[in-house]
């Protein structure tokens, strides 16, 4: 926090992927803490040169350092600090922290989803009408397939770790993102769902699994089981006539 509003160091790493010295100070002190006293735990961070070594560990931790930098620059309070520990492709145990909110959203494997140290769960709305989605408001108003979804209130949070926290948390009913997004966005996000009462699926609804030879998922779907089948079948439709 002390890089948070005071103008922090920044370059792009590729076009629009930007970087700041706060991503890189986060992400080896996670390495320092979490990955130094366990050298027998694959890493895969979004600021570390991927290492193929982790495809070989049972365990490994995806890290993403401040996930929302571009909010962090403009000195929004959307990013997070995502991290999730993986066994067998899956999350077993995971950390979205919002320092900026102090939210701090954690879980573990079986048992449940908690916004600091206070359980939280999915919303129980049974259809896409007139809820809260957290996503890009001008991807569902395009005119190729806005006739296709009912009234919705949508609002942005700049990074996807959040987004899925607030759906864990039922503050949104559920998030659509049909751009591609990696494991260290993702992972974390998707056990505080899951373990909130929820799921996590792609585009082609199914579950998704990391720490895999790529590490980049087409897009993702979070909600309720009904409403992750609402979004589907939309989905499916929006694929067909592209």
């Amino acid at each position: 926090m002390r890089y948070f509003g005071q103008s922090p160091q920044h370059w792009e790493k590729e076009e629009n992927q930007p970087v700041s010295e706060a991503d890189i100070a986060v992400n080896d002190l996670l390495h320092q803490q979490l990955q130094t006293p366990r050298p027998d735990y694959g890493w895969l961070s979004e600021e570390t040169p991927d290492e193929q070594h982790r495809l070989t560990c049972s365990r490994v931790w995806v890290v993403d350092p401040i996930d929302g930098t571009k909010a962090f620059i403009q000195g929004k309070p959307e990013f997070t600090i995502s991290v999730a520990l993986v066994e067998n492709c899956r999350p077993i145990a995971a950390v979205v922290y919002n320092p900026a909110h102090k939210e701090f959203y954690a879980a573990m494997l079986d048992m449940g989803t908690h916004c600091n140290a206070k359980p939280v769960q999915i919303t129980e709305r049974k259809t896409l009408e007139n809820s809260r989605i957290c996503g890009y408001e001008k991807m569902f108003a395009h005119e190729g397939w806005a006739h296709l979804w009912p009234q919705l209130t949508v609002e942005n949070r700049n990074s996807v770790a959040y987004r899925l926290a607030l759906v864990a948390a039922g503050q949104f009913d559920a998030t659509l993102i049909m751009n591609a997004k990696n494991d260290w966005d993702i992972a974390a996000g998707d056990l505080l769902v899951h373990e909130a009462g929820g799921v996590v699926f792609g585009l082609d609804r199914k579950q998704l699994t990391y720490n895999n030879q790529t590490t980049r998922h087409r897009g993702l779907m979070a909600g309720s089981k009904t409403l992750t089948a609402e979004f589907a079948s939309r989905v499916e439709t929006i694929k067909h006539n592209l």
